[in-house]
């Protein structure tokens, strides 16, 4: 019987090693964006499915999962990987954006952790990991949005771990503390450990789905030795 890991928020970078470590752990990954054209060759390289949805909509969720109920897909595995920034001084930032960024951050945490909670309930098991930021736990200057929406998601995580925990369903928040390479982020040459690796961070995610239950981890930090903590 086939396994399967929905990562919404799919694309390129993190996301893209997730997927690529998942279907070599023998999951079938459901991969999930807006534009789920910059998803073919990814989906291609990895046998994954595409479907388009936008995270911070709960009509938009409820029909993502319908989907799957509909092709008897139940998820083991959901990774909330999405996330929306604004930068700007706190006094000229427009709060639309703001809203927006939030909704995304966190909001759509909720909506997609509650659908699959919902259905990780009645099977009595199942992971839901959160991709957190170093703006988990750190808000800097000019980018309040995004430090509301992941400190935001950091909670969501805690209250849904201690809720969930007993009931089989294993929740947890990864604080990713720095910069991740990706092929428009070249590790600079006289700063060879500066970026994650973004392999590295999915090896990671995949020892979380792997934890014994008698020894999850609700949080994990994952930094370059290079990063101030």
């Amino acid at each position: 019987m086939s396994r399967h890991a929905l990562i919404v928020g799919a694309g390129s970078g993190l996301s893209a090693a997730l997927a690529r470590a998942l279907a070599k752990d023998g999951y079938q990954c459901v991969l999930v964006a807006r534009d789920v054209a910059k998803l073919t060759s990814l989906c291609s390289e990895t046998g994954a499915t595409a479907m388009g949805c936008d995270a911070s909509s709960a009509a938009d969720v409820n029909r993502l999962f319908e989907q799957l109920d509909a092709r008897a897909i139940v998820p083991s595995v959901v990774i909330y990987n999405a996330g929306a920034r604004v930068r700007g001084p706190v006094a000229e930032v427009d709060p639309a954006a703001v809203a927006h960024s939030i909704n995304v951050s966190a909001f759509g945490g909720f909506l997609v952790g509650q659908q699959a909670a919902r259905r990780m309930l009645a099977a009595g098991a199942g992971t839901i990991l959160f991709t957190g930021a170093s703006a988990s736990v750190k808000g800097f200057a000019q980018s309040a949005s995004f430090a509301m929406g992941k400190f935001a998601l950091r909670g969501l995580a805690q209250s849904m771990a201690r809720e969930l925990g007993p009931r089989g369903i294993h929740v947890a928040h990864v604080v990713i503390d720095g910069g991740i390479r990706s092929a428009t982020r070249a590790v600079p040459a006289d700063a060879p450990d500066s970026l994650l690796d973004p392999g590295a961070i999915a090896e990671t995610y995949l020892h979380l789905i792997h934890q014994p239950r008698s020894a999850w981890s609700m949080e994990v930090e994952l930094r370059p030795w290079t990063e101030r903590f």
